[in-house]
């Protein structure tokens, strides 16, 4: 199987900070890799990286065959790239930005215009298209951003954290598209923070912690590694949770974790479910709901660096440096 992304042994300071410390990974063709890791793991480092925007202090990758750093000219001609925030020209019309951006891809004006009119079609942004990009939700210009990154039909395209700020509905939309361009051939390298997006689309997942590659694989596999399935039991009332946590800890034998009206524990016995019921009706707890669920990719994220992997928006990060 060939491979559209290759990276061996990639480092990137920033100053005194380690961005990257070693980091090896592949991306075979026509496959979706997510990058999974809070901020500051080194996720947008690496695109940077990988799209030639950043020179790497040590270490190997190749785009397309291409090697990064000596060939950077020819991994521009074959990738797409989206930021976290749309790059947009927010005075220009939606089909402005796009002839615009096609005329800087070397297009011809009348072929700058078609592809700029076939791609607002693809995205369901035909309305919106002589509007200004100032007007446009924040749905509507992840969608056009995405369409700039695809004026060059790429071969291989990068999305970092490309939901960020996008509601349910709108990062659904997102997603079909992502699996949309992968049914096309398109090699897709994503970064995310949120476990659900790596878990929905993803091929194969690799999780960063630190500038590190701390696990690899497909996401059932890393499930896998977990192994425990997780207790859960939500309370009718919130303020019982701490009481509640109490009784599953006791039951159980591990530490439970209270989130709002919900309290959680690992557990490898599926048979504790109803001694954890008849020890809550004892103590005259009311509960809402108890079930036994599998390992998700927080749990994976949790067991393998010991807190979550979704991060808090206000975390600095040393590969936001310049």
């Amino acid at each position: 199987m060939s491979h559209a992304i290759k990276v061996e042994g990639l480092v990137r300071d920033f100053g005194g900070t380690r961005a990257l410390d070693g980091v090896s990974l592949s991306v075979p063709t026509g496959q979706v890799l997510g990058l999974l890791g809070p901020n500051g793991a080194g996720k947008t480092t690496i695109v940077r990286t990988l799209a030639t925007l950043l020179a790497p202090t040590a270490g190997q990758a190749w785009v397309g065959g291409f090697d990064v750093v000596r060939e950077p000219a020819r991994v521009r001609e074959i990738i797409g790239l989206t930021g976290q925030y749309a790059s947009v020209d927010e005075k220009l019309t939606g089909r402005e930005n796009l002839i615009l951006v096609g005329r800087l891809l070397g297009l011809k004006r009348a072929e700058a215009k078609a592809r700029a009119d076939a791609l607002l079609a693809d995205f369901s942004l035909e309305e919106a298209a002589r509007r200004p990009a100032q007007t446009y939700s924040g749905g509507m210009r992840r969608r056009l951003d995405l369409a700039a990154s695809l004026v060059g039909r790429p071969r291989i395209l990068f999305l970092d954290e490309p939901s960020t700020g996008l509601d349910p509905r709108a990062r659904r939309d997102l997603w079909q598209r992502i699996r949309q361009l992968q049914a096309g051939g398109t090699t897709v390298l994503l970064t995310t923070q949120y476990l659900e997006e790596a878990d929905a689309l993803a091929d194969l997942i690799v999780v960063l912690d630190q500038g590190r590659v701390i696990a690899e694989g497909t996401s059932a596999q890393l499930k896998s590694r977990v192994g425990a399935r997780t207790l859960y039991v939500t309370v009718s009332d919130p303020a019982l949770a701490p009481r509640t946590a109490e009784r599953v800890t006791a039951v159980t034998g591990a530490q439970a974790q209270v989130d709002g009206e919900q309290i959680s524990a690992p557990v490898q016995d599926p048979g504790l479910l109803p001694a954890v019921l008849r020890a809550l009706d004892q103590a005259g707890i009311e509960v809402a709901e108890l079930g036994l669920r599998g390992a998700s990719l927080d749990d994976v994220f949790l067991a393998l660096t010991g807190h979550s992997g979704q991060s808090g928006p206000n975390e600095n990060a040393a590969e936001d440096a310049p």
